[in-house]
């Protein structure tokens, strides 16, 4: 009996592997998130207020800080009169800024027995007359000038942009040099060297970029191989309030969290489905905010109005927290004080509550004299806005 034919039983091909395209998706979108995270967490600006040493906002000063500090200058930051006083030496410099938060007379008593040389930096009248009583306060000096003088700091600097600055001569039979039309002045007085420049714009994180102004902060901030930097941000004598567990939260993870957010917003207008074609809408010309304010600040300042000015900055700021606070639009000027003093103390990072005659003199107090004292002035009210906001 024959054997039938055989056939053939050969395996058959495996079907191909479907691809699957959302793990590419997950891991672009990981990438894109991980790319976003560590840019943010590296470029993430640290708060901070004006000359601020550890500030990198356009109003800090730590690149001037950083600067000096590679340039062989040991800077010491001062946070109280405390610490200036433990910090100062002979044969050092005490920088001076934010001076508007210097309102007790006993504290600048003690400033003015540092020893040391002294940096002035846009002092308010009350600092200037405790500190260096022998200047008087000049017109309003240039947006920009050249040194015109033989200090040493000021010649190798240069053009300097100042913005808006005030100017300083000697009341008496002072030996003072003066430089950029008087924005700058330098005398010896009992053995050191006193410094007073009307501005502090030059020596921030954005004014450094123009002119001769980084080559002018680093001169006279970098006269002394060691300088103490007390720029307040508040007045002295207050005292934080307990940490809360927001407190623990680093201040770039809210940054990470909007990049998240973004990412996610992309990915699905990316693979979402079009509702149909967009509409273009013809707009209305629009005047940018800050070309108002500019132009109007221009307009005050050509026509010398600082006390139009200082009431309007006052009437707009009291029209904005007088709603927030509760109470009547005709409340009384003490009344408003009193209360803004105590919404201040709520606020996690401000004290047991601001000091009543500082907020008395910033929202009720005399038109300011000089144009420092204006901006000064705006800044103080600013502060005060903020506190209550987000008390």
């Amino acid at each position: 009996m024959g054997a039938g034919p055989m056939t053939s039983t050969g395996l058959a091909p495996a079907p191909p592997r479907q691809r699957r395209p959302w793990r590419a998706i997950l891991l672009a979108l990981a990438a894109i998130t991980i790319v976003a995270s560590i840019t943010t967490y590296l470029t993430a600006p640290r708060p901070g207020g004006t000359m601020d040493p550890e500030s990198t906002s356009s109003a800090g000063a730590h690149a001037l800080v950083t600067l000096l500090r590679e340039g062989g200058v040991e800077v010491v930051v001062a946070h109280t009169i405390a610490d200036v006083e433990g910090a100062a030496r002979s044969g050092s410099q005490l920088l001076v800024a934010q001076t508007q938060y210097l309102t007790d007379n006993a504290l600048l008593d003690r400033l003015a027995k540092v020893p040391g040389d002294l940096f002035l930096v846009e002092p308010t009248s009350r600092t200037r007359n405790a500190l260096t009583p022998g200047l008087r306060i000049g017109k309003a000096g240039p947006f920009d000038s050249q040194p015109d003088c033989q200090l040493r700091e000021a010649t190798r600097a240069g053009k300097v942009k100042f913005g808006p600055t005030d100017t300083y001569r000697a009341k008496g039979e002072l030996d003072l040099i003066s430089c950029y039309e008087g924005a700058l002045v330098r005398f010896r007085d009992d053995g050191r060297t006193i410094t007073v420049v009307g501005s502090s714009d030059f020596m921030t994180n954005d004014g450094l970029l123009q002119e001769g102004n980084a080559a002018l902060a680093m001169n006279l901030a970098g006269a002394q191989p060691r300088l103490v930097w007390y720029a307040p941000d508040r007045i002295e004598g207050e005292k934080s309030s307990p940490s809360s567990i927001y407190d623990l939260i680093p201040a770039n993870v809210t940054w990470i969290v909007w990049q998240l957010w973004l990412v996610v917003i992309l990915v699905a207008l990316w693979k979402g489905r079009r509702i149909g074609p967009l509409v273009a809408e013809e707009l209305p010309v629009v005047v940018r905010a800050s070309e108002t304010v500019e132009g109007r600040g221009r307009l005050y300042r050509s026509r010398r109005a600082r006390d139009r000015a200082a009431q309007a900055l006052r009437t707009a700021t009291l029209q904005r927290l007088v709603p927030r606070l509760g109470i009547g639009a005709n409340a009384a000027p003490p009344a408003v004080v009193m209360t803004v003093a105590q919404r201040w103390g709520h606020h996690p990072l401000a004290g047991d509550g601001a000091d009543p005659e500082f907020v008395r003199y910033h929202l009720f107090g005399p038109p300011p004299a000089t144009d420092n004292d204006l901006l000064q002035l705006a800044r103080a009210l600013d502060d005060i806005e903020r506190q209550v906001t987000h008390s």
